[in-house]
This record gives C-alpha cells, sequence and structure tokens, in this order.
C-alpha cells in the first residue's frame, strides 16, 4: 500500500478567533490564556473540530474532493497548544493507503503537532 502526500497546517490565535465566529463555540480556553490555564490546561488550545476539520481537508485532497469522502473519523486524544505569537503551530497530516477494492480506499490518518498524536483511532473511507 502506499503512503499520502503529507500535508502540513499552520493554526494561529487569530486562526481560532475566526473559528470561533463561525463554529459559535466561544470557549474562553481556545483564547484566554488566563481562562485555559486556570482549569489547568497548559495554554490556550485549538478547538477539537478545527484540528479535526484540518485532517478532512487533507483527505479530502488526497481522494479528489469531499464528494468522494465516504467515511471520516476520528478521537480526540491531545490539545493543540496554540503560542500567542504570528508564527502559531504547525500540524502535521499524514496518510497511509491501508486496503483498496474496486469501489474504495481505506486510509489510516496520522494528525500530529509537534511531533504528539493529537488525534488517534483516524481513518478515512473514499470512493475510487
Amino acid at each position: 500500500m502506499s503512503d499520502l502526500t503529507p500535508q502540513q497546517f499552520t493554526v494561529t490565535r487569530a486562526d481560532l478567533v475566526r473559528y470561533a465566529g463561525a463554529s459559535g463555540d466561544f470557549n474562553p480556553i481556545h483564547y484566554s490564556e488566563r481562562v485555559a490555564t486556570s482549569v489547568g490546561l497548559p495554554g490556550v488550545i485549538a478547538h477539537g473540530m478545527f484540528t479535526l476539520a484540518l485532517a478532512a481537508r487533507a483527505v479530502e485532497e488526497w481522494a479528489g474532493g469531499p464528494d468522494r469522502v465516504v467515511e471520516f473519523g476520528a478521537k480526540f486524544t491531545k490539545p493543540v497548544i496554540v503560542p500567542d505569537n504570528d508564527e502559531g503551530v504547525v500540524i502535521d497530516v499524514s496518510g497511509k493507503v491501508t486496503a483498496e477494492d474496486d469501489a474504495t480506499r481505506s486510509f489510516s490518518v496520522s494528525v500530529t503537532c509537534d511531533g504528539v498524536g493529537v488525534l488517534g483511532a483516524m481513518k478515512a473511507v473514499v470512493r475510487v
């Protein structure tokens, strides 16, 4: 089976603000260092669904379009800590084809930040 072209996505605090506006998720752990650390987090964290959406973007590109994604899922395993600077943090998405037949192709997907898995048990099935 073949590996898929790895992709990288940079996430900044500005991205979190835009995502909060689009999603309606204004939980302060996604923008306030004070609130995030007061609840035991190491800092401001990216929305889990935003991280999942970045992985979905990679899968859609591998598949050839969003209409070809048949199944997509993951477990949230670690938060993505987003620093308060202009560089942000990089999310790495890679994948490997694990099975294929005449109609579909299955991928195992790895999503990491600073070498640590942030989404687990991630898989996708696409139409070929």
